[in-house]
C-alpha cells in the first residue's frame, strides 16, 4: 500500500462555439488530458469524474467521450446541467475530478480553457 494517500479533487472548465457532438467530444477531450498531464493523474488513481454543462449544451456526454477516447470504462462518471444564474457563462462544460494522490492540495493545478478561463482568472498565471 502507498503512504500518505488521499483522495483529492481538481476542477477544470472548457467553452465550445457550438452545440455539437463533435466539439463537445473534442473539448472535452482536450480540457481532461490538460488536467491528467498538467496533474500526473494515473488513470487508475481515478476515483469518480462530475461533469456539468450549461443548458445550451445537449448533443453529447461528456462522459462517453472519456470511455470512448481516453479509455475510461471503469471509473463511474456522470453528466448533469449547471446553474442557470443569469449573465453566466455560455457552452460550458465544467469538470470535477476525484483521484488519489499523495500530492498536498497546493500542488492540484485547476485547468481552465478557452472561454473558460474568465471562471478562474486567479489561475491564468499557475
Amino acid at each position: 500500500m502507498r503512504n500518505n494517500i488521499v483522495s483529492r479533487a481538481v476542477r477544470g472548465a472548457i467553452t465550445v462555439n457550438f452545440n455539437n457532438a463533435d466539439e463537445i467530444t473534442s473539448a472535452t477531450v482536450k480540457l481532461l488530458t490538460a488536467i491528467i498531464q498538467a496533474n500526473e493523474i494515473a488513470q487508475d488513481d481515478i476515483v469518480s469524474v462530475i461533469f456539468t454543462l450549461t443548458n445550451d449544451l445537449n448533443a453529447e456526454f461528456p462522459a462517453k467521450s472519456a470511455r470512448i477516447h481516453l479509455g475510461w470504462d471503469d471509473i463511474p462518471m456522470i453528466c448533469t446541467n449547471e446553474i442557470p444564474v443569469p449573465g453566466s457563462i455560455q457552452r460550458c462544460i465544467r469538470v470535477m475530478i476525484t483521484f488519489n494522490t499523495s500530492k498536498p492540495k497546493s500542488e492540484i493545478r485547476h485547468i481552465y480553457l478557452e472561454g473558460a478561463t474568465a471562471l478562474r482568472p486567479d489561475l491564468a498565471n499557475r
